[in-house]
């Protein structure tokens, strides 16, 4: 399986969302692989050339994740080389969709679910959700995925009424009781206390530090820091976070 992202706080935790959820399920990490473009050398979006590599890797299925409603061609071309493709993308489709296997979108015309305002990590979201739902897995499995989505859901700047708020509600209690070590080692440095972590503390101290990668390197150091499994490395990747966020503060005073 190869997720496929973007480079900014929705979808490197999208990305995350689903990694967490598939290592949680007993993927191992030789079978789960995640790309997020380089903004510089490849811009926004699903390219062919990545495509072409995902394909001589040995890649089943791709998994676009806060993109892909309207990659056509590149979805197309995919499916050609035998590739199943499932998007989870909140943005406005065009007039007709890609050829994917799946396309999870609350903004499609036909879309039937109650709720529109979802960002690109709640997509994904709703993609373990039903996926635990077919495997009977309990719901309370989900919940510590949902750091990542109301960290998504400030960043993102998507309402934060109806079900998003009931998103934010579980998320803030779960960062502020068990987070996991990439979320302590970020509080850590944006010198939020335990306990204390609002809306207004991601947006301004823990999504800009995710953000920065994307930025100043490359949003992949955010996701190795999501996926973060110890504290060594979360600890790690914390401070490389911190540094570009320390980079990109002196750039936008330039």
């Amino acid at each position: 399986i190869l997720i496929y992202g973007d480079y900014d706080v929705d979808g490197t935790t999208a990305v995350a969302l689903l990694y967490r959820y598939l290592r949680q399920q007993g993927m191992s990490s030789e079978q789960i692989h995640y790309h997020i473009p380089d903004r510089y050398d490849e811009g926004y979006g699903i390219t062919l050339d990545r495509l072409s590599q995902a394909h001589e890797d040995g890649i089943d299925l791709i998994i676009a994740v806060d993109t892909g409603v309207k990659a056509h061609e590149e979805i197309a071309y995919a499916r050609s080389l035998g590739m199943d493709f499932i998007v989870c993308d909140h943005h406005t489709p065009d007039d007709s969709l890609p050829p994917a296997t799946a396309i999870l979108n609350p903004k499609r015309r036909d879309n039937h679910y109650p709720f529109t305002e979802l960002s690109g990590c709640g997509g994904a979201f709703k993609l373990v959700q039903g996926l635990a739902s077919h495997r009977n897995l309990p719901f309370e499995s989900l919940l510590p995925l949902l750091e990542l989505l109301v960290l998504s859901i400030a960043q993102d700047r998507v309402s934060i009424l109806g079900e998003n708020r009931i998103f934010i509600s579980h998320g803030l209690q779960l960062i502020n009781s068990h987070p996991s070590v990439a979320i302590t080692y970020l509080m850590r440095l944006g010198k939020i206390q335990p306990g204390r972590v609002d809306m207004a503390s991601i947006y301004y101290e823990l999504g800009p530090r995710i953000n920065a990668a994307g930025r100043m390197a490359h949003g992949a150091e955010s996701v190795k820091l999501l996926i973060a499994e110890d504290a060594a490395t979360a600890e790690a990747q914390s401070q490389i976070l911190d540094e570009y966020n320390r980079q990109r503060q002196e750039l936008d005073q330039q």
